[in-house]
């Protein structure tokens, strides 16, 4: 499955992060559960966003760099997005959304972040891996550890529970 995100992304116009995010799931899941016809698939997908400016995965350490700067002492928020397909048909979808403030933090710091973390840096967006040395970026933290991890799995096994898909 070979999905171009940020075509998608730029053609959602003014939907906001949160919506953004379940667009990139349900498209995932939408083509995904063409390839397997009557199977249950899910999509995940997850944006960050701080106040209106939305980030996607650095390049290269450069754009890592300046990412890193702008979240910086600020707040931003991370939605995460679930979709359950089966063929044509959503079956669930769920966004959550988490709220983190980054501490304020040198230049030297940041360099020395992005040389310990080297090209993990550049797989997730906002530069930072949470469960990993990411967290030292922190000093606060609210919402949900899976939905930080990106994927909202307390509704999603919920709704698996409900359908009969896991044991209850």
């Amino acid at each position: 499955m070979d999905i171009n995100e940020r075509a998608i992304e730029a053609s959602a116009g003014d939907l906001g992060p949160s919506q953004v995010a379940n667009l990139l799931a349900e498209t995932k899941a939408r083509a995904s559960a063409a390839g397997w016809p009557g199977r249950i698939v899910l999509g995940a997908d997850q944006t960050l966003a701080l106040e209106t400016r939305r980030f996607n995965k650095p390049d290269d350490r450069a754009s890592a760099r300046e990412q890193l700067r702008a979240l910086a002492g600020h707040s931003h928020e991370l939605h995460s997005a679930v979709v359950v397909a089966s063929g044509e048909d959503v079956l669930f979808a769920c966004v959550q959304s988490a709220r983190l403030t980054m501490r304020t933090m040198s230049d030297q710091f940041i360099e020395t972040y992005l040389d310990t973390t080297g090209s993990q840096a550049l797989a997730s967006v906002g530069s930072y891996q949470l469960e990993g040395l990411g967290i030292h970026l922190f000093e606060r933290i609210e919402g949900d550890h899976f939905t930080i991890l990106g994927l909202p799995l307390l509704p999603l096994l919920a709704f698996l529970r409900r359908c009969r898909l896991l044991a209850g």
